[in-house]
């Protein structure tokens, strides 16, 4: 299983960065994790939108699926004529970015699935794994697993026990970590730190920690002390282009 970042800016894409995005392969398979803002261009550096064999969103704030539309354009209008696109999203977290078209301008070009937390689904290879965690909107986090490896990705969220689960022994833990140290009292049960997602990844057991969804231009140091207070295992920030091999 690889993970390919194409960004990792929380809330709006910084100078030459995106918002939210990953790409996860495996067998020949390429599931594509929160289309945040900017991630399309990314994405078509590396592959192409027809390529892509589903899509899954962790919830409905733009900065984690914007880019759905054009990437759903690129494959309705693209000429290919490629399979519907599966995309899976907790329920009615697509409806604003999907009326940006009119359904006829992306007709056949995706079939929806909801996301219905806790549950599982498979998703090519992939048996995708759904814990229901605290954000200003529904969001799900995810667990990927194929192969023998697990990816555990957690949306945006405030604090939950249910974090340890879904890091329970993964190889890796994609955390948001919007702030190093404490997050504001107005956004505490919503949001998460660098020093959060340490502990977490500290009492799962995981692998390794990528830390993202870092507030935009915030330098990667004081993120990776406060992660690293409570963790003592590979740890990194998510910056478009980072790839890691589980």
């Amino acid at each position: 299983m690889r993970l390919s970042v194409l960004g990792g800016c929380g809330a709006w894409p910084g100078a030459g960065q995106a918002c939210s995005g990953y790409l996860v392969e495996h067998d020949g398979f390429t599931v594509l994790i929160d289309p945040g803002y900017a991630t399309l261009p990314r994405l078509l550096e590396r592959t192409t939108a027809e390529a892509v064999g589903a899509v899954l969103v962790s919830h409905g704030h733009p900065d984690h699926c914007a880019d759905l539309n054009p990437l759903l354009r690129a494959r309705a209008l693209g000429g290919l004529g490629p399979p519907a696109l599966p995309v899976y999203a907790p329920a009615g977290a697509l409806e604003a970015v999907l009326r940006l078209d009119g359904g006829r301008m992306l007709a056949g070009s995706f079939v929806p699935h909801d996301l219905e937390p806790p549950g599982a689904v498979e998703v090519g290879p992939f048996l995708v794994d759904s814990w229901a965690l605290p954000h200003h909107v529904p969001n799900a986090g995810l667990r990927l697993s194929a192969g023998g490896r697990a990816l555990a990705y957690t949306g945006d969220t405030g604090p939950d026990a249910a974090l340890v689960d879904l890091a329970r022994d993964a190889d890796l833990l994609l955390a948001e970590a919007t702030y190093p140290e404490e997050v504001p009292a107005e956004d505490a049960p919503y949001l998460s730190s660098a020093r959060a997602a340490g502990r977490t990844a500290a009492a799962a057991g995981a692998g390794r920690l990528l830390l993202t969804h870092l507030w935009p231009g915030t330098p990667a140091e004081p993120s990776l002390a406060a992660a690293a207070a409570a963790y003592a295992g590979d740890l990194a920030v998510a910056t478009a282009g980072t790839v890691v091999d589980l």
